[in-house]
């Protein structure tokens, strides 16, 4: 593929609100403090913390926080997983998740409790009838519950509640018993099913209340809040409002091509961010107005996905390099349980960086040249820097600033893209695009 053929790429970076804590435990406990001066517990209460499978920033400092202020009380913390079926499911599994992200029983400073058991608590009522409630064992026996949550816009249902308290409580809480009821219903029923079972957890066991996280742009913690049980439905709805206003986004609303050089469970808990790349691909769901993308490729899969290329189906086109790392049971499993098989489809495939521009350029019809928009970013989830052609430049107007001179796609010896600062400098020359560590 001739240099030339490519329209020119500049190298920008956006701004994106920067609030954030600046005593992650401090605030925890804080936040906490005030759920459980509402309470009464007794000398010893046995208080059931939740613990996630999500990658929360400073996630270890939350826990220490909500467990300082459950002692302060003078009752007991433990940790449990409330993770669906993420794990596999088994106590190994999640010990092992959990460890990967730091979380162990030494690092939060109390016991942890890794299973597989649930017991069923009843039956819901409204808005959906006649649902099987599961909650882990050990919240059904513990004297109090806290939810620790980040509160996140999902990536296939949007509504009041998505990813926060709430649903920890409806299918994390539920383990795999509870997390494959809720997903069998389907994605356009997710929202009224964490509604249903919630309500339920919430009658029938001594739920005390949340600590509500949200997240800036650069993965920082900006609201660590507190928030009482009978408080939960309206603050995590207005939270997830401030949670959408600070989701990091591409500046601009149509391209022709999106290059996405990592993909990966770490990243995404779809691989890639469908509010970032606006394709959702579930059927009987429509796809987001915005943003409008023609073609997605990807390059690469994280290390940290372990072989999980959940989301790999809403891409266009791929490396051989991806797909080989591609653990295909993993895959399938996750698709499957969410009820979106076709996003574990394996996309035209190609040998390499260079000829998936290749094929690109050819569905893109050649004639076109700088009028192509396009974007290389790193991933989905850090987008404070990345590439756009020179058209999609001038698109985003004044959501960006310019931070290098125009620079023309190439490729090194292996054919990695590369994006040299001008013609005849070297790939890996400064000012690159750096691959995704």
């Amino acid at each position: 593929m001739p240099a030339h053929d490519w329209p020119r790429f500049v190298r920008v970076r956006q701004r994106f609100a920067a609030d954030r804590v600046a005593d992650t435990r401090a605030a925890a406990r804080e936040g906490a403090a005030r759920v459980l001066a509402e309470h009464d517990l007794a000398p010893g209460a046995r208080v059931a913390i939740t613990a996630g499978s999500r990658g929360v920033a400073e996630l270890v400092d939350l826990y220490r926080g909500v467990a300082d202020a459950v002692r302060a009380a003078g009752a007991e913390p433990f940790l449990f997983t409330a993770m669906g079926s993420h794990g596999g499911g088994t106590a190994d599994g999640q010990r092992a998740l959990l460890a990967s992200l730091g979380v162990t029983e030494a690092s939060v400073g109390m016991p942890l409790s890794c299973s597989s058991e649930v017991v069923r608590i009843g039956e819901t009522e409204k808005p959906i009838a006649g649902l099987p409630v599961y909650v882990a064992a050990e919240a059904a026996d513990a004297d109090g519950v806290f939810v620790v949550n980040r509160v996140k816009p999902h990536t296939s249902f949007h509504g009041p509640y998505e990813s926060g308290p709430l649903k920890m409580l409806a299918v994390g809480m539920g383990r795999a018993d509870g997390a494959s009821m809720v997903h069998r219903l389907g994605w356009a029923a997710m929202g009224d099913a964490i509604a249903s079972v919630s309500a339920v957890v919430r009658d029938r066991l001594p739920v005390l209340g949340a600590l509500a996280v949200v997240e800036n742009a650069y993965e920082q913690p900006a609201v660590v809040e507190g928030v009482p049980e009978p408080a939960l439905d309206e603050r995590e709805a207005a939270l997830l409002e401030r949670a959408r206003l600070w989701l990091p986004t591409l500046p601009v609303d149509e391209l022709d091509l999106c290059v996405v050089r990592e993909m990966g469970k770490n990243l995404s808990g779809t691989g890639m961010d469908t509010n970032v790349i606006g394709r959702l691909r579930i059927q009987g769901i429509p796809e987001p107005p915005s943003p409008r993308i023609a073609y997605l490729g990807v390059l690469d899969l994280s290390e940290a996905s372990h072989g999980n290329a959940t989301g790999i189906g809403l891409a266009d086109f791929a490396t051989a390099r991806l797909v080989a790392k591609i653990d295909a049971e993993a895959t399938n499993l996750n698709c499957l349980t969410t009820g979106s098989p076709v996003r574990a489809a394996v996309p035209m495939t190609l040998a390499d960086d260079r000829a998936l521009f290749d094929a690109v350029w050819q569905a893109l019809r050649p004639e076109r040249g700088a009028d192509v928009r396009a974007a290389v970013v790193a991933n989905t989830l850090h987008l404070d820097e990345l590439w756009l052609s020179e058209r999609s430049r001038t698109d985003a107007g004044d959501a960006v600033e310019t931070v290098g001179e125009p620079a023309e796609p190439s490729f090194d010896g292996e054919g990695n893209l590369v994006l040299a600062q001008r013609r005849g400098r070297e790939p890996g020359d400064a000012d690159c695009l750096p691959r995704p560590q």
